[in-house]
């Protein structure tokens, strides 16, 4: 495994590197040096836009002096009580020269700090999928896989509803009913999905949570899923984030993701976005009002939610490939498989935790 653990100690007189390439941004780069525990010789650089000229020097004396262990937010606190009034920084942030910082002293990391697996779909029942998630986080956190992005694949149809979600507010029991649908809850937040065979493209990211160290919750998001908007661009999409946690187009919103940190350090994000959804199915399953419906650009007249197949012409297995292609081509990631372990121990929880009805109503 390649994770970073944090330093404690660092040797007086070395010189200290850190970068951070802010999403949709400009790269800030940091070099330091620690004297009896404090940071000296601070010198912050980068491609970024910053007016005064002078406010630069305010930046480099805001974290000259201050103690090694201070975390990011207090790191960028500091910067911005230091900053002039009418200072503007234009590419970059307070919080940005934090992570750069942190990532400098080895307390955070970055994407080429980790040697990362890709997991191609490989069709499995999805209380099977959503046990994975909390067995392969947990694996990630304790160091004993390595950072990992996994793609869904499943055949029944299905509701997954989120961490938090009521069964009852979300699901129509008949419509459930009638159309064979399983009903399972996720660990993470957010809100619930419908999924059948081929309808919507599902992805985990399984990392440890140094990889995001100073970035703030709601920056996180479009953060770790930057390599997809390049995928989505190469495939013809220009897709952004709407914060928090909602990827949309000119033409609306195509998906959303949702997180959940464990206490060992793991981290889980995942997204699901819509390829080609029978919206009358759909309603008819989920409980969706209006205002829900219309986030989703769907109408009454529409029988199919269908962005990604509609924006790019292209199947959904080949939209899959070309996201495992950038992935791997910017991060080195190698095609891994999930092990005979893990498997075991998703078919464990299904039985303890996440088929059973105790799980499932725990929010009735």
């Amino acid at each position: 495994m390649t994770s970073h653990p944090a330093q404690e100690t660092y040797d007086d007189g070395t010189r200290l590197h850190g970068e951070y390439k802010v999403p949709g941004g400009k790269l800030v780069v940091v070099d330091l040096e620690v004297a009896g525990g404090k940071f000296t010789n601070v010198s912050v650089s980068g491609d970024f836009f910053l007016e005064p000229d002078e406010a630069l020097l305010d930046i480099n004396a805001a974290l000259t002096g201050l103690d090694a262990a201070t975390g990011a937010p207090d790191l960028a606190a500091a910067i911005t009580a230091r900053l002039p009034k009418d200072a503007v920084l234009f590419g970059f942030s307070a919080e940005a020269v934090a992570v750069a910082v942190r990532r400098a002293l080895s307390r955070a990391t970055g994407w080429a700090d980790h040697q990362w697996d890709v997991i191609p779909p490989s069709v499995l029942p999805t209380r099977v999928n959503v046990a994975l998630d909390e067995v392969l986080t947990e694996e990630v956190g304790a160091g004993r896989r390595n950072p990992t992005l996994r793609f869904w694949d499943w055949e029944e149809p299905s509701v997954v509803i989120g961490s938090f979600q009521s069964v009852r507010n979300e699901v129509d029991p008949e419509g459930v009913a009638r159309h064979g649908v399983t009903v399972v809850r996720r660990i993470s937040g957010g809100g619930a999905m419908f999924m059948e065979a081929g309808n919507c493209i599902t992805y985990s990211l399984y990392l440890p949570q140094t990889l995001v160290d100073g970035i703030s919750f709601a920056d996180s998001y479009a953060f770790l899923d930057s390599w997809v908007m390049a995928a989505l661009e190469k495939l013809g999409i220009s897709a952004f984030y709407v914060p928090l946690n909602d990827i949309a187009t000119d033409q609306g919103k195509i998906g959303g993701a949702a997180q959940k940190r464990l206490a060992n350090g793991g981290m889980l994000h995942h997204v699901t976005m819509s390829y080609d959804i029978d919206a009358d199915k759909m309603v008819e399953v989920l409980r969706i009002g209006k205002e829900k419906l219309s986030d989703k650009g769907t109408r009454s007249a529409k029988k199919r939610v269908d962005p990604l197949r509609r924006q790019t012409g292209l199947s959904r297995a080949a939209i899959i490939t070309a996201m495992q292609d950038v992935f791997a081509e910017r991060y080195g990631a190698t095609v891994s498989e999930l092990t005979a372990e893990e498997l075991e121990e998703a078919g464990k929880r299904v039985g303890s935790k996440f088929g059973t009805d105790e799980w499932l109503n725990r929010v009735p």
